[in-house]
């Protein structure tokens, strides 16, 4: 499962590094320590909480687009088989559902608990990962 940083998981339910520390005291995450010895959540952890305290992310990755609907989430369900997906994310309080095809859930690393844009065009959802923070 994706590993996320508390700053990070803090972010995307719209609140303070604090409150995720709090929650990860209380049981409500799941944590663990990265390679640096960061404390980190589990992101599919991440993701069922941030069904329950929905509230929308500030967009991360720092893209210009002429798309103004973009949804900041975590994924959480993928119904794939060998030539179609569907991509559900929970956007704070929006949930978004994209079809695509099997091939762009693998080449976009699309996993439970992982973090994904959803930029909403006319009739037509795109699923976009931001850059891997350092």
């Amino acid at each position: 499962m994706p590993q996320i940083r508390i700053r990070d998981a803090a972010l995307f339910l719209g609140v303070s590094d604090d409150t995720v520390r709090r929650w990860i005291d209380q049981g409500a995450l799941v944590s663990a320590k990265d390679e640096g010895g960061r404390a980190v959540v589990d992101g599919l952890s991440l993701a069922r909480l941030a069904r329950q305290n929905a509230v929308l992310p500030v967009d991360p990755s720092e893209i210009g687009r002429s798309a103004r609907n973009r949804f900041v989430g975590i994924v959480t369900d993928i119904t794939m088989d060998t030539v179609m997906a569907q991509v559900e994310l929970q956007c704070g309080p929006h949930r978004v559902v994209s079809l695509m095809s099997s091939e762009a859930v693998r080449e976009l690393g699309l996993e439970l608990g992982s973090t994904a844009i959803a930029v909403v065009k006319a009739t037509t959802v795109l699923i976009e990962t931001p850059k891997a923070s350092s």
